[in-house]
């Protein structure tokens, strides 16, 4: 068996993260078991989806690294789906029904206040059949036949079908729902594994007994408990955070794959500079049950973690030329983002903006323009520097490092100024001391 799993968006909108927290699980199992990662566009809503959609979703999976094995656009399958449903038909499995939204309302409302469920009536198959409605088709389910099967993150899941409505497959002006055309992808694609998120627990119910009416035997399921934000529920701006924001923000592809890769898990979330461990961890059985929280607050906080970490090569197509490897490894540990790094370039090879000097920093500044004319710059010259300085004027700790630094720099704070110095030409560090 070729494990097969799918990411199955709708093209009406952008991805947001807790779509790409699913597609990320299904290509992690994928890749972990040598399996195919497949593309579903889902695009049977013909007027609300739009091709930009399409793109926008190859992009954003093209930029998070998860590389598809195959695509196929629900579109270009509807005769498939109609002979699918012609056997369903013949065989008694789909139902026309003329119940109109109010008339079901209503009905619904009654059953409600009896204390029953409101789970949808059959009709009498002697009802008669209104003139000049066109019906919608459900699914018959067979009451008969308990639903069971073992999820590979919920464990083992039983629904009474007679507690079940029977679903509407087809709306009236034929249009399909999402539960049949599903079925029949799933099949046709030789799809194995199905992970997606907790929401669709029902509707996996109903489809397992939509497999046995087609003959086949349903994948493997996983649902994973959705995401939620900080304050407890799925905020707004967290179901609308798309790539092209966090994109915005500076977040490395690899921060967002591995702290979706890790939540709602037992492993830690860590800054990885490579899918390889990812993917070798990968365990539904390791998933949770709770909700989990999302924190853009710790994506940030990884993100910098992972840039501290990450070497030139990986990141030199996006740096200005004038920070070399050398000087990438000296400021590395304190940039946020990527882009943070052309801030840097200034303090490199100037100018730097001018800062008020403290009088008590004059005699420090004035004997290290003297002392940098003369050190060897190729031999450790901070260290060099700061030794000739606390010779000359007696002052160290604060009152040596900082004056130095800022007038180097031009920051209060930053690397580690043994290994920033010599990467600061020796004319530019007299003409700053010089003119403090």
């Amino acid at each position: 068996m070729t494990v097969t799993t799918r990411f199955a968006p709708s093209p009406t909108g952008s991805l947001h993260v807790g779509n790409v927290r699913t597609a990320l699980h299904n290509w992690l199992w994928t890749r972990k078991h040598g399996g195919r990662f497949l593309l579903r566009i889902d695009d049977t809503d013909l007027e609300r989806s739009k091709e930009e959609y399409v793109e926008g979703i190859r992009a954003d999976l093209a930029w998070l690294g998860l590389d598809v094995d195959g695509e196929e656009r629900q579109s270009a399958r509807f005769d498939l789906y109609e002979g699918e449903f012609a056997k369903l038909k013949a065989a008694g499995r789909v139902y026309a029904c003329y119940e109109t939204p109010e008339e079901l309302d209503i009905r619904r409302k009654i059953l409600l206040s009896r204390g029953l469920p409101p789970v949808y009536e059959r009709r009498p198959a002697d009802a008669p059949v209104p003139d000049g409605v066109a019906p919608h088709w459900r699914f018959r389910l067979d009451h008969d036949a308990p639903i069971e099967w073992t999820d590979m993150v919920r464990g083992p899941q039983n629904f009474e079908p007679r507690t079940m409505s029977d679903p509407v497959v087809r709306r009236a002006d034929g249009s399909w729902l999402y539960l049949l055309p599903s079925v029949i992808d799933d099949i046709a694609m030789a799809v194995t594994h199905v992970v997606r998120g907790e929401d669709h627990v029902s509707n996996t119910a109903a489809q397992i007994q939509m497999f046995a009416a087609l003959g086949a035997a349903p994948p493997a399921f996983a649902h994973e408990a959705l995401l939620v934000g900080t304050e407890g529920k799925l905020s707004k701006r967290l179901g609308s955070l798309g790539m092209a924001s966090l994109r915005a923000d500076g977040i490395e592809p690899i921060a967002l794959v591995a702290l979706l890769a890790r939540l709602g898990t037992s492993d830690p979330v860590e800054p990885v500079t490579g899918v390889a461990p990812l993917i070798e961890s990968i365990d539904f059985a390791r998933f949770g049950r709770a909700p989990a929280r999302f924190d853009e607050g710790e994506l940030a906080l990884l993100n910098q973690k992972i840039l501290h970490q990450t070497a030139h090569a990986a990141v030199a197509d996006r740096l200005p030329a004038a920070i070399t490897a050398a000087r990438w490894d000296a400021i590395r540990p304190n940039v946020a983002t990527v882009a943070e790094a052309a801030e840097w370039v200034a303090v490199f090879d100037g100018p730097l903006a001018s800062r008020p000097l403290e009088a008590a920093d004059r005699p420090v500044l004035a004997a290290a323009a003297t002392a940098a004319r003369g050190i060897d710059w190729d031999a450790d010259p901070w260290h060099a520097l700061t030794a000739a300085v606390k010779e000359a004027t007696g002052a160290k700790g604060r009152a040596l490092f900082l004056p130095l630094r800022r007038a180097l720099t031009g920051r209060d704070h930053g690397p580690d100024m043994a290994g920033l110095l010599p990467l600061i030409a020796r004319d530019q560090a007299v003409a700053r001391l010089s003119a403090s």
